[in-house]
């Protein structure tokens, strides 16, 4: 007797969607980051077909926005920004990437990628080393404080966290 292998009955919006990166930073000032790459991997058994919407379609140019990715294999998606403008600095856009297997209409999954505009690679970069120095000097201003106590049944260690209150 020959059984025949049966794959599970799959659920509309729950299968998961594998997709890196997740989130998308262009800056203004480096064109190299114009251009992107989102990867979708497909560890499943069978194939699925995929598509990638956005909530502002005139802003970007998404290469291969639909397709099929093989089973346990993996598809690059180009994202290029096409309206790298001062007005759209910080602004937080979103790819939705809706997967389906091959035979089906329905979206078995979903994933959303957020991308955003910032002006300048240069300052993120200071901003982050503002943000470092600032959590360093937190740190280094808080010290701890210990007391040994002895009593009858021992030595007791008293430890205190001390640091600037607020005022």
């Amino acid at each position: 007797m020959h059984q025949q292998k049966r794959q599970p009955e799959l659920v509309e919006g729950n299968l998961s969607v594998f997709v890196f990166p997740t989130e998308l930073i262009f800056y203004a000032d480096d064109q190299s980051t114009h251009k992107q790459v989102l990867t979708l991997y497909n560890p499943y058994e069978f194939a699925l077909k995929f598509k990638v919407l956005c909530t502002t379609p005139n802003k970007y140019v998404v290469i291969d926005a639909a397709g099929a990715v093989k089973p346990q294999c993996c598809v690059d998606i180009v994202i290029r920004h096409r309206d790298v403008r001062s007005c759209h600095y910080g602004v937080i856009d979103k790819f939705h990437l809706q997967v389906s297997e091959q035979s089906q209409r329905k979206a078995l999954g979903r994933k959303e990628v957020v991308a955003t505009l910032l002006p300048s690679a240069k300052e993120q970069q200071k901003e982050e080393e503002e943000k470092r120095i600032k959590e360093h000097l937190t740190e280094s201003l808080f010290f701890e404080q210990s007391f040994q106590l002895e009593n009858r049944e021992g030595k007791i260690t008293l430890s205190f966290l001390l640091g600037p209150f607020p005022t």
